[in-house]
C-alpha cells in the first residue's frame, strides 16, 4: 500500500526533488530581509530593510531565477545549510521540518491558501518593508530602531 501522506510528511528535506523543496518556502519574505548582528551579545536582529529584488506586495523575489547574478550575497538554502542557519525564523517551513516540527496550520501547503501566511501574521507583508535601495549606505552602518523590525510572539 503507498504511503498517502504528504511529500514533506514522508521524505527528509535531502529526499525531496526540487519542485517540492521550492514548494516549502511559504512567501513569508524574511529570509530577504537584512540581519544584523549586535557586537556586544551576537544577538541577531531582522531589519525593515529587503534585498532590492525583494517585490514587497508579493513577499518573493522579483528575479529569483538570476538572483544570484545580482545579489553576491544571496543564501541558497540546502538541506546541510539550513539546521546550521540561525537567522532563519522558528516559522521557517525549511526550518521546521529540520527539526521534526512539520508544517504550521498556515503554511499554504497545509490550508491550501497562499494569503493565509499574510493573514496570520508571519509574513512581512504591511510591516513598512522598505528596499535596500531606498536606504543610504551610512544608513545601513549606522543603523537605528526604525529599521529594526520587531515580531509579537504569534509572527517568530
Amino acid at each position: 500500500m503507498e504511503d498517502q501522506r504528504p511529500f514533506w510528511e514522508r521524505k527528509t528535506l535531502e529526499q525531496m526533488t526540487r519542485a517540492e523543496w521550492e514548494s516549502l518556502c511559504d512567501g513569508c519574505g524574511r529570509c530577504c530581509l537584512r540581519k544584523f548582528e549586535y557586537e556586544d551579545t551576537a544577538e541577531v536582529v531582522e531589519s525593515r530593510i529587503a534585498c532590492r529584488l525583494f517585490d514587497i506586495a508579493t513577499c518573493r523575489c522579483s528575479n529569483y531565477s538570476n538572483r544570484l547574478a545580482h545579489v553576491s550575497d544571496c543564501i541558497v538554502l540546502s538541506p546541510e545549510k539550513v539546521v546550521t542557519m540561525d537567522f532563519l525564523p522558528a516559522s521557517c517551513a525549511y526550518r521546521r521540518l529540520a527539526n521534526d516540527q512539520g508544517l504550521a496550520w498556515w503554511h499554504p501547503l497545509v490550508s491550501g491558501d497562499a494569503q493565509t501566511v499574510h493573514t496570520a501574521g508571519i509574513s512581512v507583508q504591511g510591516r513598512g518593508v522598505i528596499s535596500e535601495d531606498d536606504v543610504s549606505a551610512w544608513e545601513l552602518e549606522e543603523l537605528d530602531d526604525r529599521y529594526l523590525l520587531v515580531w509579537s510572539k504569534r509572527g517568530q
